[in-house]
């Protein structure tokens, strides 16, 4: 046999075995052409484009570069290994170390070129669909176009070609430094196989449980008041995210293996073959990959958490808007808000209006505060309210002694909590009326120009107001003392009369707003955060994925003796099977479980910062992620199903 003949058939099997490894390297060619090639489309120029997110998508085409290096060189690291008895075997027949690696080297270059070149086609062909992603995502109406990048085309060769020389610097000093005796104990030392669990692993195991707990348990208290300082508030995010990453790494280190030695022991040893093919193996295994699942299940809640949030935010978009601006506009200029229903009369469009009359006054709700204002340096002699009559608003009818308050968003909540009861003072100028605090509303009266975006409004009695009126501040008065709000009676209509009032010169503007206007920037903004999150996402996914996948092939190779035995003892292939699907589920499913709890804790703990909705929104991410991860799993299962066929 002819080198270039052992070259060609070692490339076709190891194409067979590694078709995972191939396709995840001709995605990530694909996604990283598809996004340098993003950089410079004409849509996303910051000066003249419709989207201005170069930055973002430059930032993650970087990113993608570290994700892919990661998964080739750790990869590279399985393959090598995987092959060193081949190596050995080279090496005994005569042929030289040099000799080895250039063969090893023109079989990963067919291989890496190969799908360097399908990677980039594919992500040419896929390139106008991305884009078309792009804007839907961020409700962009442009026309997405397909144009082929040369700079885009060097960028991903010359990046691809660096990633290459370092894969075949790894194999170089590999080959280098092993000897042929050690090229055949490779495979039987990677794996750490201990069969008595010790008093230190079971301090490391009830340890990292603990950390892992203390850390969720702080992540709840983060924004409830607990901790008001500055330096108290970065500790604890630092111990919640120094804790759970340790914790996570001493879980997989000791947890898993003093978890399944209760099981074991509470069975006294006797285990039926399913629990042997997959808690027996677990125990000797996760312990030498607890780096590794580290890392995976640490970045996958990180994936996870920032698509959930990203995705909160875009999908409670409407609603913000709708906080912010309770009707299609408003305005708290008298003159600007004639001339645009003159706009709209002109236009044949019918309208709503509503006219508030808005008083900002002193209030002193300390009786009725849970939290310490004094501790976030709050003055409650300087706290003001806008205040409204409940005539004007019409939520409730008040009695002349009741004040009732709306609008108090859950992010201010949190810092800032307020009883269900209790009596508080309004102060005017010259006057202060006591009044009986009646309850928390959620619905939003008036625009957030009014409420500098999150505090409550007051609404009194007709006749309290007017005194608060006649009494007002002057020095603590907005400029404008009234809002007003104009709804479009056909909502098909909506856009036009949006335009109208960009046209007009009013969009954009602090004191009158467009709550579409408001809905669209957020999606758009927040839409970009999702796309580049999610296919980072997904990029990674489908890495660690393969990374899994990869050493479950290795360990059912390791195995298949095992099964041989297994199956001349009568054992059938669906015995075996029930046992190899219960161990992927473990292998599979425990990092999974623990990125979903790292992240749904993360998310918890903050997610009133980004929107209104959480639940629908978070559950909707998780499950995708979780549908797309199986897939690896089931994959995992139907090559061991191949491997036991072939046992016998």
């Amino acid at each position: 046999m002819s080198v270039n003949q052992l070259i060609f058939r070692n490339l076709k099997k190891n194409l067979r075995n590694y078709y995972l490894y191939v396709f995840a390297l001709i995605f990530s060619v694909g996604l990283y052409f598809a996004f340098v090639t993003l950089q410079y489309d004409p849509s996303m120029d910051p000066a003249e484009g419709t989207i201005k997110g170069a930055a973002g998508i430059r930032t993650a085409s970087i990113l993608l570069v570290v994700i892919v290096s990661v998964f080739l060189l750790y990869a590279n690291n399985i393959f090598i290994k995987r092959r060193s008895k081949e190596i050995g075997l080279l090496q005994l027949i005569g042929m030289t170390k040099g000799r080895i690696f250039r063969i090893l080297s023109a079989e990963n270059f067919i291989l890496y070129f190969g799908s360097l070149v399908i990677g980039i086609l594919v992500g040419f062909s896929f390139s106008k669909l991305i884009i078309m992603i792009l804007f839907k995502s961020t409700g962009v109406d442009a026309i997405a176009t397909l144009q082929f990048s040369t700079q885009a085309l060097s960028q991903t060769v010359v990046v691809f070609s660096i990633l290459y020389v370092c894969l075949m610097l790894m194999n170089f000093l590999f080959i280098k430094k092993q000897t042929i005796l050690s090229l055949f104990r490779v495979l039987s030392s990677t794996e750490e196989q201990i069969k008595k669990i010790s008093v230190l692993e079971v301090i490391i195991g009830v340890i990292g449980i603990g950390l892992i707990a203390s850390g969720y348990f702080i992540s709840t208290k983060l924004f409830d008041g607990d901790f008001v300082t500055t330096n108290a508030l970065f500790f604890a995010m630092f111990y919640i995210l120094g804790s759970v990453i340790v914790g996570t790494y001493l879980f997989y280190k000791g947890s898993v293996r003093f978890i399944f030695h209760l099981i074991r022991k509470q069975k006294n040893g006797y285990l039926n073959i399913n629990e042997v093919l997959s808690l027996s193996s677990i125990m000797f295994r996760m312990k030498s990959n607890s780096f590794l699942l580290t890392i995976i299940t640490t970045v996958s809640a990180l994936s996870i958490g920032l698509l959930s949030l990203s995705y909160i935010s875009y999908y409670s978009a409407e609603k913000t808007a709708a906080n912010r601006v309770p009707a299609d506009f408003s305005f708290t200029d008298a003159e600007v808000a004639d001339t645009y229903k003159s706009l709209l009369d002109e236009n044949d469009i019918s309208y709503q209006e509503e006219v508030i009359e808005v008083v900002q006054v002193l209030i002193d709700v300390e009786s009725i505060m849970e939290t310490n204002l004094e501790e976030l340096n709050i003055d409650m002699m300087a706290f003001s309210l806008p205040t409204v009559s409940d005539t004007s608003v019409g939520i409730r009818d008040l009695k002349p002694n009741e004040t009732l308050f709306t609008g108090y968003n859950d992010l201010m909540q949190r810092f800032m909590t307020l009883k269900d009861s209790g009596n508080i003072e309004l102060k005017g100028k010259t006057k202060t009326i006591p009044q009986k605090y009646v309850g928390l509303e959620r619905e939003y009266p008036i625009s957030w120009y009014f409420t500098d975006g999150g505090l409550p409004v007051a609404i009194v009695d007709e006749t309290v107001f007017q005194q608060l009126k006649e009494d007002k501040n002057p020095e603590i008065q907005p400029e404008s003392s009234f809002y007003i709000g104009i709804d479009i009676k056909d909502k098909e209509k909506l856009e036009k009369a949006n335009t109208l009032f960009a046209e007009a010169g009013l969009a954009g503007q602090y004191d009158h707003d467009s709550r579409l206007d408001m809905s669209n920037d957020t999606k758009k903004m927040m839409g970009l955060a999702m796309f580049i999150v999610g296919f980072l996402g997904l990029t990674f996914l489908i890495t660690s994925g393969c990374i899994l996948y990869f050493k479950q092939m290795d360990e059912s190779e390791e195995e298949k003796p095992n099964y041989t035995i297994l199956r001349k003892l009568g054992f059938t292939q669906s015995d075996l099977l029930r046992g190899i699907m219960a161990k992927q589920l473990f292998n599979f499913g425990i990092p999974l479980l623990i990125g979903l709890l790292h992240s749904y804790f993360a998310v918890q703990s903050g997610w009133f910062l980004f929107g209104e909705e959480v639940w629908t929104p978070m559950i909707i991410v998780m499950v995708i992620y979780t549908g797309l991860y199986s897939i690896f799993g089931l994959l995992s299962v139907m090559y061991y199903k191949k491997v036991i066929r072939d046992a016998l």
